[in-house]
């Protein structure tokens, strides 16, 4: 071995890229995390092909469709913390049409 190595033209990463894969972070639920674990276990396979698979078989069916304004108006609402409003006008009880 040397004493000292020279690592001015190095590179950070992977050795060879994958092709046709890309490295991502990304958040997914514990209960979620330790399903697939599990089931990958089982199968002897690795979880994050079990995540590939089942993303793929969800587009497959038809699922990867444009999100419709309802769906992201409804997403969003789950998603955002309730935060007191402000400055905001009561709603006003719906007319009907009384005969």
């Amino acid at each position: 071995m040397r004493n000292e190595y020279d690592f001015t033209g190095a590179k950070r990463g992977a050795l060879a890229e994958s092709k046709g894969k890309s490295r991502i972070t990304i958040y997914l639920d514990n209960a979620i995390l330790e399903a697939f674990r599990a089931r990958a276990e089982k199968a002897g396979t690795g979880y994050q092909t079990l995540v590939n698979e089942a993303l793929r078989s969800f587009l497959a069916r038809g699922h990867g469709e444009a999100i419709t304004e309802a769906t992201l108006r409804r997403v969003i609402r789950e998603e955002l913390p309730q935060a007191p409003r402000k400055n905001v006008a009561p709603a006003r009880p719906a007319k009907t049409n009384a005969a």
